[in-house]
């Protein structure tokens, strides 16, 4: 049976711990296992945001997060009422917004037993719009969960990493990225372990370049630059 949790890469200790979180989650109480904050810290391409959106989709499932039901795929495109994913191309995440979020989340869960908060970059928070979210996760609503991801925990107030269970992923290995370019998206054996390498385990950028002709080519053409400054000339041109 398939799994939201089936495009975590490497990442068998997290999917181990969040699967048990779901299973408590459904007891309605808050437990060891389920909590109300969570923190997903991990380098680029580990999939830290694709944990917490995954967590988030088998939260609101009826089926645990099978990734096919159409709960999970609104919760997944930021569609669904009870889930809000929280995306900035800004350089900080203000108070304003936080405060504006707040207010969405205060009301009660519309169509399941959950109301979810994802924030990918948590890290963006300024000072006064961090102090704004730990009030809220000091004095949670009790059918809301705050999912927070930031590359490191140093990254977040101590006192908001204090009242979150941290979950550290780490960067997949060159062999889990290979398989799942050639399982899931048909790359041929030496196109996808060549693109793993290149992309040092960010299966997002192994993707990218295994699937895209000119990208690959236009970093071929990269590589050779060097071999052509002969002269001083040749290097500012």
């Amino acid at each position: 049976m398939s799994s939201v949790f089936d495009d975590l890469v490497g990442q068998e200790h997290i999917t181990h711990i969040l699967k048990g979180a779901v299973a408590a989650s459904r007891t309605q109480e808050e437990s060891q296992e389920m909590t109300h904050a969570w923190l997903f810290t991990g380098p680029p391409g580990s999939g830290r945001s694709s944990a917490a959106v995954a967590f988030a989709q088998a939260l609101i499932c009826s089926n645990n997060g099978c990734g096919t039901c159409t709960d999970c795929n609104s919760a997944k495109t930021s569609g669904h009422p009870d889930v809000e994913i929280i995306r900035t191309e800004g350089l900080s995440i203000k108070v304003e917004e936080i405060r504006e979020l707040l207010t969405r989340v205060s009301w009660a869960p519309s169509m399941g037993g959950w109301r979810v908060v994802v924030m990918e970059d948590a890290d963006r928070l300024t000072e006064s719009a961090a102090n704004a979210l730990l009030k809220a996760i000091e004095e949670p609503g009790t059918r809301t969960v705050w999912l927070l991801c930031a590359p490191t925990l140093h990254d977040l107030l101590p006192t908001i990493r204090s009242r979150c269970r941290h979950l550290q992923l780490r960067t997949p290995s060159l062999e889990a990225v290979t398989q799942v370019l050639i399982n899931r998206d048909k790359i041929t054996p030496t196109m996808a372990d060549f693109a793993a390498r290149i992309s040092q385990g960010h299966i997002g950028r192994a993707r990218y370049f295994a699937t895209n002709e000119s990208v690959r080519s236009n970093r071929k053409t990269i590589m050779q630059l060097p071999l052509q400054l002969d002269s001083l000339a040749a290097a500012f041109k």
